[in-house]
C-alpha cells in the first residue's frame, strides 16, 4: 500500500471484548469504523445516512445480536453496495440469511468460527448430560430452600457407565462430546444427514435417526438450526423415545418444540433434561422453570474468557484474509461452491 492508498474499510457491530490487541493491530491495515446504534432501526439508518459507505468487511459481534436482529432482506438492502464479507463471531449463524447474501450481486461471503465453540460447549454438554441422569436440580433446589434433599428426597438417579448417548448432529461439538462421554463409560451412536468417515467417527455407531430416538438413554441435540432442523425433536419423535429418556440441548433452542418437552417431561416420558439453549430466548417456557426434573444453564456453552478470546480472534483472521487474500478462512459451508 503506498502513502496515496486509501486503506480498506472495516466495520465492527457491538464489541470487542477480549481480542483487543488483535483488533488493534488490524488498524494498520484498515480503517476501523464502528457503528453507535442501539436497536435496529439506528442501524438501518445508520447505513441509509451512509455512514458506513466504502465498508469491505463487517465483524459481527456476539453482543450486537440484539441491536440489529436478523441479517435478513431488509438489513441486506441497506447495508453498503461495498460490502464484501461479514464474519460472524460465533459458530451458529441461524440469524443470518446466508441465502439472501449470496443471492447479492456481486455476493456477501460469510464466515463463522466453526470449531474454536467445540471444547467448551462439549464441556457444558456433558455436564448437563450428568446432571440430568443424577436428576440433580431437585436436590440443589431444596438445599437452597434449607430442606436438604428434600421432603420427599427426589427419585433416585442414574450412572452415565454402560448409558447409550445418541448425538443428533456429529459436528465437531458432537464429536468432541463423544470423547467426553466415552470416558464416563458411555456407548455413543450417532445420526447425520450422512454418515461420517471411519476416522471422524472414531468408532461412534451411525444409526437411522428413529433408530436413535428408539434406543438412547440419552439423547443429545447438536445440530445446526435451519428451515429443515426446526423442531426436529416434537410429541411425535418423543413418541418414539425410551421411556424415562434424558434429553440435552446445547445447540439452538428451536431445534426442539419446547411445549412437546414440556408435556414429555410431565408424563414422565422424559426422566430429565439438560438446556443450555431456547427457543425465545431469554425467554423461557413456563413449564421449563416450574419442573424440578430440569436443569436449566441460561446460554453458557461458550462462557469462557479462554473461548471468547479464541473466538474473536477468529473472527478477526477471518477479516484479515479476506482483505488480504479475497477469501475468508472458514467460509459457511452453503457457500463453498460459490464463485
Amino acid at each position: 500500500m503506498t502513502l496515496t492508498e486509501a486503506k480498506p474499510k472495516v466495520l465492527l457491530i457491538g464489541n470487542i471484548d477480549h481480542a483487543q490487541k488483535a483488533w488493534i493491530a488490524l488498524g494498520a491495515s484498515a480503517e476501523l469504523i464502528e457503528s453507535t446504534a442501539t436497536q435496529r432501526t439506528e442501524f438501518i439508518q445508520e447505513c441509509k445516512d451512509g455512514k458506513f459507505d466504502g465498508v469491505i468487511a463487517l465483524y459481527r459481534s456476539i453482543p450486537s445480536v440484539p441491536l440489529t436482529g436478523v441479517f435478513d432482506e431488509e438489513l441486506l438492502n441497506v447495508l453498503p453496495k461495498s460490502l464484501r464479507f461479514i464474519a460472524h463471531c460465533g459458530a451458529g449463524y441461524d440469524q443470518i440469511d446466508v441465502h439472501a447474501c449470496s443471492a447479492r450481486s456481486p455476493p456477501i461471503r460469510v464466515s463463522n468460527v466453526p470449531t474454536a465453540v467445540d471444547n467448551a460447549t462439549a464441556d457444558v454438554n456433558m455436564f448437563l448430560i450428568l446432571g440430568a441422569l443424577r436428576n440433580f436440580n431437585t436436590g440443589m433446589n431444596a438445599l437452597r430452600q434449607g430442606k436438604w434433599r428434600g421432603q420427599p428426597a427426589p427419585p433416585l438417579g442414574h450412572d452415565p457407565q454402560g448409558k447409550t448417548l445418541g448425538i443428533l448432529g456429529m459436528g465437531g461439538i458432537g464429536r468432541n462430546l463423544k470423547k467426553k462421554a466415552e470416558a464416563f463409560g458411555m456407548k455413543v451412536v450417532y445420526h447425520n444427514r450422512r454418515e461420517l468417515g471411519d476416522e471422524l467417527a472414531a468408532g461412534a455407531q451411525y444409526v437411522s435417526f428413529d433408530e436413535l430416538l428408539s434406543t438412547s438413554d440419552v439423547i443429545s441435540l447438536n445440530l445446526p438450526l435451519n428451515k429443515n432442523t426446526r423442531h426436529i425433536i416434537s410429541k411425535a419423535e418423543f413418541a418414539k423415545m425410551k421411556d424415562g429418556v434424558v434429553v440435552v440441548n446445547t445447540a439452538r433452542g428451536a431445534v426442539m418444540d419446547e411445549a412437546a418437552l414440556v408435556e414429555a417431561l410431565d408424563s414422565g416420558k422424559v426422566f430429565s433434561a439438560g438446556l443450555d439453549v431456547y427457543e425465545e430466548e431469554p425467554k423461557i417456557h413456563p413449564g421449563l422453570l416450574s419442573n424440578q426434573n430440569v436443569i436449566l444453564v441460561p446460554h453458557m456453552g461458550t462462557w469462557t474468557s479462554e473461548t471468547m478470546l479464541s473466538m474473536e480472534e477468529w473472527t478477526i483472521d477471518n477479516i484479515r484474509a479476506a482483505l488480504e487474500t479475497g477469501s475468508l478462512k472458514s467460509p459457511v459451508p452453503e457457500q463453498a461452491g460459490l464463485q
